[in-house]
């Protein structure tokens, strides 16, 4: 495990906030101080922070939940509305790895590793979800399928192409690698075939295998098919962005 990541675990600091710490030469590792944030270690290494012995407090858990209609995808409530989180007894502090609508049903996850969660979610890693859509105008026709193949332009700009493909006259699956509010509701809507019903069915990895309420703690090899997911490769920045960045 990273020296970064032995410390967030740990409850020293944030991931982030490792690293300067370790940077600032206040961890040492089998009595040695070491600068290097991806040192790799485990419970056997000796790490200390300001001379106080580290270690995690318990590996990190990931749970996967079908999410029923009406329930929010957060951890808790204003409105007292029922969340995601409360369907899931745990000790764990555990949070939602992003959101689904409030009247969208299918897999979320759940988990007290925010390394992964920021994984599963910063747009840079571009993970793929599926979708299942029961939308109304049927049947749908090959021009809509083309257009959300290509990518549309929404209110909030343009969207990356998505993949489709129709399963009946009234329902599509599509698969796309960002996560904008209501993102898949409205390309649908803009293409003519507004949702009746939507269902999250696969993320990255991972596939829907769960009836509607139920939830189920991860594998060990399940977790690392998702840490695992790769990050498409970084575009070079435009000539325009490149001058703005020099003048900082």
């Amino acid at each position: 495990m990273r020296l970064s990541r032995y410390l967030a675990h740990s409850g020293v600091s944030s991931r982030r906030a490792a690293e300067e710490l370790i940077r600032a030469g206040r961890v040492t590792v089998g009595g040695e101080v070491v600068t290097d944030p991806a040192r790799d270690v485990d419970a056997s290494s000796g790490v200390a922070f300001d001379g106080r012995p580290v270690a995690p407090v318990a590996e990190p858990v990931v749970i996967a939940v079908h999410k029923p209609r009406g329930v929010v995808s957060t951890a808790r409530d204003t409105h007292g509305r029922p969340t995601v989180v409360g369907m899931v007894r745990s000790r764990r502090r555990l949070y939602p790895v992003g959101r689904l609508d409030a009247d969208t049903t299918g897999l979320i996850l759940l988990t007290d590793d925010g390394e992964l969660a920021h994984r599963l979610t910063h747009p840079r890693y571009g993970v793929p979800k599926t979708y299942r859509a029961v939308v109304a105008n049927a049947p749908v026709g090959e021009a809509a399928l083309e257009r959300l193949r290509r990518g549309l332009v929404l209110d909030d700009g343009p969207t990356q192409p998505a993949e489709v493909r129709r399963l009946a006259p009234d329902t599509v699956e599509l698969t796309i690698r960002e996560g904008r509010k209501r993102q898949v509701r409205r390309m649908l809507d803009a293409v003519g075939h507004p949702v009746r019903r939507l269902t999250r069915v696969r993320f990255g990895p991972l596939r829907l295998d769960l009836p509607e309420g139920a939830h189920r703690t991860l594998t060990a090899r399940e977790v690392e098919a998702l840490r695992a997911q790769p990050a498409p490769p970084r575009r070079p920045p435009s000539r325009r962005r490149r001058r703005r960045s020099s003048g900082s």
